[in-house]
């Protein structure tokens, strides 16, 4: 069982998305978020899931690709750092990462399959750390972290988005 509490360093940044958590058992949410995902996923079309709450912010298709994304890119730093990794990780550009993803010319179907297909790998990987493993410190984009971090990290921000989907972009279908 891994709770925040257990967290280990990590950069201010993201204690935005740990505060939101929980005091339960990381991986059991990990495990709930695909389902809540896609249930909410589901009440949008494809043409409203291709339009931000607002001008100028992401679509629902491009938040489900940033969600993908970022888990692709906490998943490395997981495995590099529980590995032993001394070398700086990059950071990277979500805006960026958005911009050249073409998410809005996928259907949500692609999307949340390649999600699906995401945390399944992540849920499996992470079954395979072990307590020395979890406890290992790196460094990405120039910040120490934690192992037990990025996978409270990865859990914590999916939420955090999950919490925007629900308050801002679900009452468009309304």
């Amino acid at each position: 069982m891994l709770t925040k509490k257990d967290i280990g360093p990590y950069p201010d940044f993201f204690e935005r998305y740990v505060s939101q958590l929980p005091d339960s058992d990381i991986f059991t949410l990990l495990q709930e978020q695909p389902v809540q995902l896609k249930n909410m996923i589901k009440s949008f079309s494809e043409e409203a899931a291709e339009k931000g709450y607002t001008p100028g912010k992401w679509s629902v298709k491009e938040v489900m690709g940033h969600l993908i994304d970022t888990e692709r890119v906490f998943m490395y730093r997981i495995m590099c750092i529980s590995r032993g990794e001394t070398q700086s990780l990059p950071g990277f550009d979500e805006n960026i990462y958005v911009q050249h993803g073409q998410f809005n010319a996928r259907s949500l179907i692609n999307l949340i399959l390649e999600y699906e297909s995401q945390r399944q790998a992540t849920i499996a990987f992470f079954q395979t750390l072990t307590p020395a493993m979890l406890s290992r410190v790196g460094t990405a984009n120039q910040k120490t972290i934690s192992v037990k971090a990025l996978v409270i990290i990865t859990a914590a921000h999916e939420l955090h988005h999950l919490h925007i989907l629900k308050e801002r972009y679900l009452p468009l279908t309304l």
